[in-house]
């Protein structure tokens, strides 16, 4: 009888599989930079999918120089704005905040974020920060921005998603003097990306809630002579008589998605300001009709419709090669059915 070799489905990568803190992703390192000063991140909400006919460009691809259908993902990406500064310092501890800059003119919706701080002085937190990098107690500035979604209907809220961005590239006091010239003003995608680009997508998956080892962690439906009681999506078993607890390794069922998920060297094919040439007939499904600025990115983006996604410049480079794109068709097709 042959031997059968069957490893379990579920990655046990991603352990312990609980709900993520909050919608809003958080990114813990971002990829090197030598350019002028920029924010190396942006925020949209997902809007659904569609599919575009394209060259393929791909070098050495069995359909280079051909049309392809592509399945893209459409994300509204309205500007965003500045709120503030953040300078980080680092200790025998790693890093920490070591102070901020917030600008004045912000919008109302903001301060049913957070708390804004009352009575600040932004030039002297500015100099502050100014003073603390020549003093070489500042090693890393971030952008303390937020979404808009206010202005976009397919998101039913007006309260803005904040988040940090971290500022690159040039020296610390080259940076300081971008972060005070975009503090309190917008920043738009076009300024920081273009098409053909490698970026990383980040948001939080779809919430399934509770669900059994077979489902959650793919294990195999025991069979009619093995499933004593009519308990076919049991496990067989806890685990060995010694050690004598249950390992963590063991399929068990319990949450599952509305987890935080990165998906690396996603390509941007297009970034668009007329949701005309993008937007079916009817809207999107679940999602309506899409009014501001897009990005189309090639394949799916985790999370449901209407979920935030954050946008890094690819931290896995390559030898990826920015090309961009010849896009000769969008589908509008109706997807009301």
């Amino acid at each position: 009888m042959p031997k059968i070799n069957r490893p379990r489905r579920g990655s046990l990568a991603y352990s312990p599989r609980k709900r993520a803190k909050s919608p809003v992703p958080r990114y813990g390192s971002w990829p090197d930079y030598t350019g002028t000063p920029a924010v190396q991140g942006f925020a949209g909400y997902k809007v659904g999918m569609t599919h575009v006919i394209m060259v393929d460009d791909h070098k050495s691809s069995p359909t280079e120089g051909r049309d392809v259908m592509v399945p893209v993902t459409v994300v509204e990406v309205p500007p965003m704005r500045v709120a503030g500064v953040r300078a980080y310092t680092e200790d025998s501890y790693g890093k920490r905040a070591l102070t901020e800059a917030w600008a004045t003119d912000l919008d109302r919706e903001v301060s049913r974020r957070i708390n804004l701080p009352k009575n600040h002085d932004t030039a002297a937190a500015l100099g502050a920060i100014k003073t603390a990098i020549s003093e070489g107690r500042v090693v890393e500035l971030y952008a303390l921005t937020y979404t808009r979604p206010a202005e976009i209907t397919g998101v039913p809220k007006k309260v803005p998603d904040i988040m940090e961005m971290r500022i690159a590239g040039g020296s610390l006091e080259d940076q300081i003097a971008y972060a005070a010239d975009i503090l309190g003003g917008e920043i738009a995608i076009s300024d920081h990306f273009e098409a053909g680009e490698y970026v990383d997508v980040t948001a939080v998956t779809t919430g399934k809630g509770t669900e059994g080892p077979v489902r959650r962690w793919g294990v195999q439906v025991r069979k009619r002579k093995h499933s004593r009681g009519g308990k076919k999506r049991h496990i067989g078993n806890l685990g060995p008589w010694n050690p004598h607890h249950v390992r963590w390794q063991v399929p068990q069922m319990g949450q599952m998605g509305y987890q935080q998920r990165t998906e690396f060297n996603k390509r941007i094919l297009k970034i668009g300001a007329d949701s005309n040439d993008i937007t079916p007939a009817g809207g999107f499904l679940q999602y309506g009709v899409v009014r501001g600025p897009y990005v189309l990115i090639k394949g799916s983006v985790p999370g449901p419709s209407k979920r935030l996604v954050r946008i890094r410049s690819a931290i896995r480079q390559g030898e990826h090669v920015v090309r961009t794109p010849a896009i000769g068709h969008i589908s509008v097709q109706s997807q009301q059915g």
